[in-house]
């Protein structure tokens, strides 16, 4: 099923500029058309034939809504006629005539609706247009002969328009507090060698070979006579010399480790949100409360006007999640304060009486 989305511009700048954005959004060339604001402009004309493309866009008009007696082909041909630019587009899906809309809307398309009770005085403004979305299911058949098939015939679905909900987002902030591991300093250990001078004493013994010779005059002993033969007798020296070992002994122990702790911190900080303040109106206020200040106040001097504000800042209290549900005593003393902050000038006494009426007015 074929949907059809048309739009109307003031300016050929945005209707061009539509156009464009169409196209860079993926819609093909082929099915975007748009209508020039002066129909008898000569690079106006459809390649291969005299009709207009003013004309052909008329006639698709008539086409589309069911004749030329249609109240919006009669719109749109107006509006073509009063040198406005039309613009086309056709997909094959609802999602994507949606999103044509939500493109087109931002070049200001006009009102057609309000134009057209301009124009014509007997037709009623609508809603603002962000765009009409009208569908139409065609059905192709083949001619028979020497130029080849073409098209034949359409059916016609019902035109169709979107509703434009307004939608006020609520955004509330959360507060998610995790964990990370920094460094925070430490411990650098270096092992090093050191030299020291030492001396220590130590006694060495050694020994000396000492030779004596006497001389003596006696006969040789018996016993002395096997020392009477060749003989060689040898007799060393020794000494004691200073041997120094060096040996390793651990005399301290250097403990590294690390110590885990655990501490609380509380976390401070700033959430924000959005609220959403539903002000309930009752019909015709204005005359209620100026009927009120007659029957009240009028006697006292002044005007109505210096008495609105005091009615509508009371009316508004009834939709405060500060002061909801609470009653007038309680809240009173809050409320002086921010009047009087509010209104410079105005005294709390003198309107007071107006302020606690359309508070009362609200929530009884």
């Amino acid at each position: 099923m074929e949907h059809t989305l048309v739009a109307v511009f003031d300016s050929r700048g945005d209707a061009v500029q539509a156009l464009d954005d169409l196209i860079g959004s993926g819609y093909a060339r082929q099915d975007v058309r748009l209508s020039d604001g002066d129909p008898e402009a000569s690079g106006n004309r459809v390649e291969g034939g005299d009709e207009s493309l003013g004309s052909s866009i008329k006639h698709f008009f008539t086409d589309l809504f069911g004749g030329e007696r249609s109240e919006h082909a009669r719109m749109y041909s107006e509006a073509m006629e009063r040198g406005h630019y039309v613009l086309s587009v056709t997909t094959t899906s609802e999602h994507e005539v949606e999103r044509a809309a939500d493109i087109v809307e931002r070049h200001g398309p006009v009102d057609i609706d309000e134009h057209a009770g301009q124009w014509q005085g007997a037709m009623q403004g609508g809603d603002a247009m962000r765009a009409q979305a009208l569908s139409r299911q065609s059905t192709l058949g083949s001619a028979q002969g020497g130029m080849g098939g073409s098209a034949q015939g359409s059916a016609m679905g019902d035109s169709q328009q979107r509703a434009a909900d307004t939608t006020i987002p609520v955004i509330q902030e959360e507060l998610k507090v995790g964990k990370r591991e920094v460094q925070r300093g430490g411990v650098r250990i270096y092992q090093r060698i050191v030299e020291t001078p030492v001396s220590e004493s130590v006694g060495l013994r050694e020994e000396h070979v000492n030779v004596q010779r006497r001389a003596v005059d006696r006969l040789v002993d018996p016993a002395d006579i096997a020392a009477f033969q060749e003989t060689t007798i040898e007799l060393r020296e020794t000494a004691e010399e200073a041997v120094v070992e060096k040996s390793a002994r651990m005399v301290e122990e250097v403990i590294v480790g690390k110590e885990v702790t655990q501490r609380q911190e509380q976390i401070k900080d700033t959430l924000r949100h959005t609220e959403v303040d539903i002000e309930q109106l009752a019909p015709d206020d204005d005359a209620y409360f100026r009927g009120h200040w007659t029957s009240n106040f009028s006697r006292e001097g002044g005007s109505y006007d210096d008495y609105a504000p005091a009615y509508r800042y009371g009316s508004s209290l009834a939709s405060s999640e500060l002061y909801r549900g609470r009653p007038w005593e309680q809240i009173e003393p809050g409320l002086r304060t921010d009047w009087e902050a509010r209104n410079p000038g105005s005294t709390w006494d003198k309107m007071k009486a107006a302020i606690r009426h359309g508070w009362e007015r609200m929530t009884t």
